[in-house]
């Protein structure tokens, strides 16, 4: 098809949807034209297709090539909405692991919902136009470290590592392995304080402390062993760990020292008022209210199963999709979630409300 091709050419060939546009027919349905303006003059679409472009490694092994292609196009759509919806957030590298992991599980349109709440809460730092909120974050890991063993913490500064290595780690919610362990990881901070990473990144650390102090005191060979994160990590222990080391040591301690300026931050200012904003959602009310929204919705399409499903089992995906929708913190996200999950199965989902 001419439109898609022009949607999907890098840069997109905006003389050709031009040309589609006022030919006979115009851009044939809402869908497209919907993508043609979202994409079309982006200030971060270059940088969006060359990063989905490389994300081939996030997809399930076996995934037929037009499933996979169908789903990238979904990311780079998926990535330019909530940008487009707000403003005030930044595409930064990474970010596109992220939406991947929720387009996988919950499909594009409640993946946009979801990813959009994030993006201005848990995420909320990372998408400004410096990195200076992220550094920030980061900042939190050598207290963390100094408190729970000062002697690894002694050994970190003398090689003056620093916190770099644990950036990827932290921007993408650590979709660095295969998807089964990611989506019990992103179960865990789903329902978590927002620097739950930076604890679990200090579980790590800690994990690894016998390789950390064999290792030479250098820079550049402690930097090494730390950013190479071990295949057979033990996540379970690690979640547990890293939930003993908030409750020690809560963000609210560890902002008292100079270098944490809590109220610096946006994702961390903003949690309690989000949290109790929450409190007042019910499974019920918010399912009556998605209900009469769709039904003022005129030519609203019914998702399901026209949705590439890459991750098998309907039940388990039916849970995850509940519980991530229903969580403290995702507040009003559920209104996309639960709509679609009940068109995917009512009777399932009303059996988990």
């Amino acid at each position: 098809m001419v439109i898609e091709q022009a949607l999907t050419s890098d840069p997109v060939d905006t003389r050709t949807l031009r040309e589609a546009a006022a030919s006979n027919g115009g851009l044939l349905n809402d869908s497209v034209r919907r993508r043609r303006q979202v994409r079309e003059n982006h200030k971060d679409l270059n940088q969006v297709q060359m990063d989905v472009r490389r994300s081939v490694r996030r997809f399930p092994k076996g995934m037929r090539v037009e499933e996979r292609e169908v789903l990238q196009q979904q990311m780079i759509d998926s990535i330019l909405e909530v940008l487009r919806r707000n403003p005030q957030l930044h595409y930064y590298q990474g970010y596109h692991d992220i939406v991947v992991t929720f387009l996988l599980v919950v499909g594009e349109r409640p993946a946009i919902a979801i990813v959009e709440k994030l993006s201005n809460h848990h995420l909320r730092d990372f998408m400004d136009p410096t990195m200076d909120s992220t550094k920030h974050i980061l900042n939190y890991l050598m207290p963390i470290l100094e408190q729970a063993h000062p002697q690894l913490h002694g050994f970190m500064l003398r090689a003056e590592v620093g916190t770099i290595f644990a950036l990827s780690w932290l921007i993408t919610w650590y979709s660095l392995s295969e998807l089964r362990l990611i989506l019990r990881l992103y179960d865990f901070f789903l329902a978590s304080h927002p620097l739950m990473p930076i604890y679990y990144a200090a579980a790590i650390v800690l994990h690894r402390e016998e390789e950390v102090l064999r290792e030479e005191c250098d820079m550049a060979m402690v930097h090494h062993l730390l950013s190479c994160l071990p295949k057979d990590l033990p996540y379970q222990q690690l979640i547990g760990q890293a939930q003993k080391l908030i409750s020690q040591y809560p963000p609210s301690f560890l902002a008292q020292r100079a270098a944490l300026q809590y109220r610096n931050s946006i994702t961390i200012s903003s949690f309690q008022s989000f949290q109790l904003s929450t409190l007042h959602q019910r499974p019920d009310s918010v399912l009556r209210l998605q209900s009469s929204r769709s039904s003022r919705v005129p030519g609203g399409r019914r998702q399901g199963a026209q949705d590439t499903e890459p991750v098998s089992g309907q039940a388990s995906r039916m849970v995850r999709v509940a519980v991530w929708g229903l969580s403290a913190t995702l507040g009003a996200a559920v209104l996309a979630v639960a709509q679609t999950a009940l068109d995917w199965t009512p009777d399932l989902l009303m059996q988990l409300f």
